[in-house]
């Protein structure tokens, strides 16, 4: 971990050891909505759910994996899986997210996501299946 995103600060009058703070994921600023507001959502998927339809959100998001595992997919990057102790993040606006289902078929996958959308709108947005196929070139190579 480089020191500028160094964490520890020394306490002399400390007696108990200091806590362990682990950089695990760091992107550069997105772009994040006017009039945003910050949502931490715990999501808990059932064994061998789909997970929600494709849909977009009005802003950034950032998300750990706590159990289990998640297939991931943003539009335009190829399907992945992303497992317990990995983090995944989003831009938000435009870009479609297809997949957010669960790897797993016999247990649930929970996952924290930080969501920077728009006050007020909802923090899914459904995208229809004539827009899914207008873009659908901008989607991955699934495998």
């Amino acid at each position: 971990m480089g020191s500028e995103h160094s964490h520890h600060l020394d306490n002399p009058h400390a007696t108990t050891p200091p806590p362990k703070v682990e950089l695990v994921a760091s992107v550069p600023a997105p772009p994040v909505p006017d009039n945003a507001e910050a949502m931490t959502i715990l999501v808990t998927v059932p064994p061998g759910s789909e997970g929600s339809p494709p849909h977009r959100h009005t802003g950034p998001a950032f998300g750990y994996v706590i159990r289990g595992e998640m297939i991931f997919e943003l539009e335009g990057e190829p399907q992945r899986v992303v497992r317990a102790g990995e983090t995944f993040w989003e831009p938000g606006g435009d870009v479609i997210h297809y997949q957010d289902g669960n790897n797993l078929p016999d247990a649930e996958t929970v996952f924290v996501i930080t969501m920077f959308g728009v006050a007020g709108q909802p923090m899914l947005i459904p995208v229809s299946a004539e827009e899914l196929e207008e873009r659908r070139e901008r989607r991955a190579p699934r495998p």
